[in-house]
């Protein structure tokens, strides 16, 4: 999988993770972005508690989308295919620190809300609840992390809850 989808899935599950947390529009709810979960975290991962707080929202995020979407035949931006799921925790691993371009855009739900507006472009969609997006084989499509900020920037906007997935 190449380097630059890999960044654009790994900011995605960022900020829809951030934003769908219970401080934000309360899809689901955990705080592991939040400082006083932060607090907690740093003394007992002190080089990786970035990396626990992407793992604990990816969670959080995941058992949401499986509840709408179900699981086994179909994907959603937190259950990819496995070898998509190994390369976006190396990256994650490798890369998520302070200084990461990301993390500034969680700090405060305007910046986060600004970031995932300008990932899905001009192209809007209105959508409600599971929406199929496709095909997994086209993750890999430039238009697909567009698409998929797309739904998530207007259900953010307007209030509603929407759940991109693809089928095998």
């Amino acid at each position: 999988m190449r380097e630059a989808e890999l960044f654009t899935l790994l900011e995605l599950r960022l900020l829809v993770g951030y934003l769908g947390e219970k401080e934000q529009h309360g899809w689901w709810s955990s705080s592991f972005f939040s400082a006083i979960a932060a607090s907690f975290l740093e003394p007992v991962f002190t080089r990786t508690a970035r990396l626990a707080q992407y793992n604990g929202v990816l969670e959080a995020g995941r058992r949401v989308h499986d509840a709408s979407v179900g699981v086994g035949h179909a994907f959603h931006l937190f259950r990819l295919p496995q070898e998509v799921e190994q390369d976006l925790h190396r990256r994650a691993a490798e890369s998520l620190t302070a200084e990461h371009p990301v993390i500034a855009a969680i700090q405060y739900k305007e910046t986060a809300v600004a970031r995932l507006g300008s990932l899905a472009g001009d192209g809007t969609v209105h959508a409600e609840g599971p929406i199929s997006i496709g095909s997994i084989s086209d993750l890999m499509k430039p238009s697909t992390a567009k698409r998929l900020a797309a739904h998530y920037s207007e259900a953010f906007a307007s209030n509603k809850r929407v759940y991109p997935y693809f089928t095998n």
